[in-house]
């Protein structure tokens, strides 16, 4: 089909061995967006800092711009696999912060996300801030069957009346394999570490049952995890492993640990990196045994997409990813993280 001719990798892509094969190539990526408020209030959500007279004084010119650079960063995730284009973009994204439904029919008519004809599929959850998670696709690559909003369960008593965001899964078909995505915002660095922990353990569940159901289904969990990939909500939690040769039936391989290692994150903090944008995955979609069969969905590489205009060039916040708004000036920027993104190949029958 034309579609996949634009997706080939007539490329080594890592396999000299079989460089004179054909690869199918897909990109599945995350990116929190940092706040992608529209500029109306949302009834019992605490989003008065994005309204125009909120402290951010977040206007109409403002909330065009943010769509704008997001639209832009959105539509170049996944286009260079450092081995060559793909000129389709992400099969599918996994987003953070996005307010509502309303923001997101904007953003994808954007004229840079319109064009690869991108859709949505989203839930609206229970933050009180009232960001959500949401995930585009592009439907010529990923079919949509099924999406259900897992709510976090609080496990202490005492927080019982706190919501936070949920894990937000979607079921459908990657070049015609079942596949699901679980995309992730898990609570934030000043509740402790417990509930993320409380996170990982849940998101566990999830994935587990997904795969009881359906043992070949290949699932990915994504999302800003508010952890490092050596913290205990991933470690312990979600098991999910650093090295691929480790992972064992019930794991998940997290490529992302070794990549924050060698001194590159998505989000800077008091001078250091931190990985917290992460993209983990199910045995299933690994070559675990080296065979370079690749007639099915297999895992190839991982990247974070510091494309140049998300960085600061200057000024106190050089080399940090280029956030919206910093110390109460507005930048015109896009998030105060970098996306992410993994690749996947399938030998072309």
């Amino acid at each position: 089909m034309k579609r996949f001719l634009l997706l080939i990798a007539v490329l080594a892509v890592g396999l000299a061995a079989h460089a004179q094969k054909q690869y199918k190539v897909y990109a599945v990526g995350f990116y929190n967006v940092e706040n992608l408020f529209d500029t109306c209030h949302d009834v019992g959500k605490n989003d008065y800092d994005f309204l125009p007279e909120g402290s951010y004084k977040w206007n109409g010119l403002k909330y065009r711009k943010k769509l704008h650079n997001m639209a832009r960063a959105l539509s170049e995730i996944g286009t260079d696999t450092g081995s060559g284009k793909l000129p389709l973009g992400c099969a599918v994204i996994g987003i953070s912060e996005v307010e509502n439904s309303k923001a997101l029919d904007d953003l994808v008519a954007q004229p840079e996300l319109a064009a690869r004809g991108y859709k949505y599929v989203h839930i609206e959850g229970p933050d009180r801030r009232g960001v959500d998670c949401a995930m585009l696709y592009n439907p010529s690559l990923f079919t949509v069957q099924d999406v259900v909003l897992v709510p976090y369960v609080q496990e202490l008593e005492q927080d019982s009346a706190y919501y936070t965001r949920g894990f937000l899964t979607v079921s459908g078909l990657l070049d015609n394999e079942p596949f699901s995505i679980i995309v992730c915002h898990w609570p934030s660095r000043a509740s402790g570490s417990f509930y993320r922990e409380s996170a990982g353990r849940q998101v566990k569940v999830v994935k587990d049952s997904i795969l009881r159901a359906d043992p070949t289904r290949k699932v990915i969990v994504m999302g800003d995890m508010n952890d490092d990939p050596h913290n205990a909500s991933m470690r312990r939690e979600l098991s999910a492993k650093p090295e691929i040769a480790d992972v064992k039936d019930g794991d998940m391989y997290n490529p992302w640990w070794n990549v924050l290692d060698s001194g590159r994150g998505t989000l800077l903090y008091n001078g250091s990196w931190n990985l917290f944008d992460q993209i983990v995955m199910t045995p299933n979609l690994l070559d675990r045994d080296n065979t370079r069969d690749f007639r099915t969905l297999t895992y190839w590489r991982c990247q974070i997409q510091s494309l140049p205009y998300l960085v600061q060039e200057e000024g106190k916040y050089k080399n940090a990813p280029k956030r919206t708004t910093a110390s109460g000036v507005w930048l015109d920027g896009y998030s105060d993280h970098l996306p992410t993104v993994v690749y996947l190949i399938k030998e072309k029958q």
